[in-house]
């Protein structure tokens, strides 16, 4: 109810619909064509985990916001994994949480570059590399490195790719790399085209499930 009155103070916004859980989440935004759905990860019945995928997997236009309580919710990866455009705290400020919405509708992930290479490295043990099982769980989770493989990219852009996986900024990355920053934008902007992702966040996994980064 609160999310709901905060959106609904801003013109640009519109709350067509409000889901009591998952498999609620996933009917609703079948018959609706919504631009933004803020999920939450632990619900009863469907959690936002799988309600994600299955939302992503259908092929819609909404990109989805997932709401944690904590800056590193052993679910937050997960949701990434899923298809989650980015993710927000409970808590977070009015104003931090408009800009969200707004980002994700414009196709932006909402996840700081250091904040993604916290999450990964917190989150490490789920990455290849390790068991045979974590390996088929992971291939069951996103299909991105079948989509693409490293030979796709150039040397460049795969130097580009190992520095937003290494949780670098553009400005960052264009310093390291004595580029500008324009350039920097661009060759994300083509590594993304090139492996299908929607974004910096499906990005940096890509970099890690292929072996381009290794986890620290």
């Amino acid at each position: 109810m609160g999310f709901s009155m905060l959106m609904e103070q801003h013109p640009d916004m519109m709350v067509v619909g409000e889901a009591a859980g998952g498999s609620e989440a996933v009917r609703m935004t079948a018959g609706l064509r919504l631009d933004v759905v803020l999920m939450d990860v632990r619900m009863p019945g469907m959690d936002g985990i799988e309600a994600t995928r299955r939302i992503i997997e259908s092929g819609g236009r909404s990109r989805i916001l997932v709401l944690t309580t904590f800056d590193l919710d052993e679910y937050a990866y997960d949701a990434l994994r899923a298809g989650a455009s980015g993710f927000l705290l409970k808590d977070a400020l009015p104003e931090e949480l408009v800009a969200g919405v707004r980002a994700v509708a414009a196709g932006d992930a909402v996840i700081s570059p250091g904040l993604t290479r916290k999450l990964i490295d917190a989150f490490s043990d789920r990455l290849p590399g390790h068991s045979p099982e974590q390996q088929r769980r992971l291939a069951d989770l996103t299909d991105l490195t079948d989509l693409t493989d490293l030979t796709d990219l150039t040397d460049r852009e795969r130097q580009v790719l190992t520095d937003v996986a290494g949780g670098w900024t553009d400005g960052e990355i264009a310093e390291r790399l004595h580029l500008a920053e324009s350039t920097v934008k661009s060759h994300i902007n083509r590594i993304l085209t090139k492996i299908d992702a929607r974004d910096r966040v499906q990005a940096v996994i890509f970099a890690y499930d292929t072996g381009l980064v290794q986890p620290t």
